[in-house]
């Protein structure tokens, strides 16, 4: 993996994106608390990105704290709106606790993948593109 210092990233208040030129976009994780509010300034973010096409995404996922319901719920439904699948790359454990919480009682909305490697997470969005 490269080094945060060695990449030119678009600067999110959840994260923030480096679009490579395959259209691969990656995600680099922060922790607020995810609120409807700044989802939706966040989707905005991606589609002026990515010019509104839908993309893979290879994010790096790090602790954040639980959203509330609705805040879930609308951000399951903005997924698809924006992306083509996603790679989750991170901690043993985490992208798994995080997919129970998102999708427990459903089927993940776009094909998604958990990793602990972004070599293998990449490989896998390729088909994706």
């Amino acid at each position: 993996m490269q080094s945060l210092n060695d990449i030119q990233l678009i600067k999110g208040a959840i994260a923030d994106y480096k679009l490579d030129a395959d259209g691969v976009l990656y995600s680099y994780s922060k922790n607020p608390v995810r609120t409807v509010k700044n989802i939706t300034e966040n989707v905005a973010l991606v589609k002026q990105i990515t010019g509104g096409k839908k993309v893979p995404l290879l994010i790096y996922l790090c602790n954040t704290p639980i959203p509330d319901k609705e805040t879930r719920k609308f951000s399951t439904e903005q997924l698809p709106t924006i992306y083509t699948a996603m790679a989750m790359v991170s901690k043993p454990g985490l992208s798994k606790l995080i997919m129970n919480i998102l999708f427990k009682l459903k089927k993940p909305p776009l094909p998604m993948k958990s990793f602990t490697n972004d070599i293998e997470a990449r490989k896998w969005l390729t088909q994706y593109l």
